[in-house]
């Protein structure tokens, strides 16, 4: 496990596009969320401890924001022939026993964790209606093991000035967590 911290792509930056294949089987692309007041991109896993950690508080959020129409997926791009607990397979089981309500989408090619410049696992991206990022950072202050309970309020106060139709505050933390486990040889070339 190393400790990677977000790349903080810049604020403003278009949401890259994606389409890709979901736990259900169905495709689901950036542009089936258009029209949404805002889009939340998480790069997600089922293994990293730093996930693990926060797993129940995104189902927890889902429930608390899909009502409001925020538009939410999350993403798996590690490379699961070395991590087979992150499989498609797995990713249903986890899904399912977290009760994920939005889309788990599986990146098996790591273009679109590329694209997003998305370096950990978790990793936000928070878009506006525009599908503008208007916020990339941590959930909240808490780690594993670190005795700060998860609230998830440092992604709960962008998604509301996101819906309020501001621009989240400026001062932004990197999120921290397990690195994107990348296919030998795939590593991308913005952490140099």
């Amino acid at each position: 496990m190393v400790r990677t911290p977000s790349t903080m792509l810049p604020l403003g930056t278009p949401a890259p596009d994606f389409s890709l294949v979901n736990i259900d089987g169905q495709t689901v692309s950036r542009d089936d969320f258009a029209g949404a007041p805002a889009l939340l991109v998480m790069f997600m896993c089922n293994h990293c401890p730093y996930v693990i950690h926060v797993a129940d508080h995104l189902a927890q959020l889902a429930h608390d924001y899909l009502p409001r129409r925020v538009a939410m997926v999350g993403i798996n791009s590690n490379d699961v022939a070395h991590y087979p607990a992150d499989s498609p397979e797995q990713m249903v089981a986890e899904a399912e026993q977290r009760g994920y309500p939005f889309p788990y989408l599986y990146d098996e090619t790591q273009e679109v964790a590329q694209a997003y410049r998305a370096a950990c696992t978790p990793d936000f991206f928070l878009f506006d209606a525009q599908q503008k990022l208007a916020y990339r950072g941590q959930l909240d202050a808490s780690r594993p093991e670190s005795g700060i309970p998860v609230t998830g309020e440092d992604l709960r106060a962008a998604l509301d000035a996101v819906l309020a139709g501001e621009a989240p505050s400026s001062a932004q933390t990197p999120s921290l967590g397990c690195n994107i486990k990348w296919k030998p040889d795939h590593e991308p070339d913005y952490f140099g």
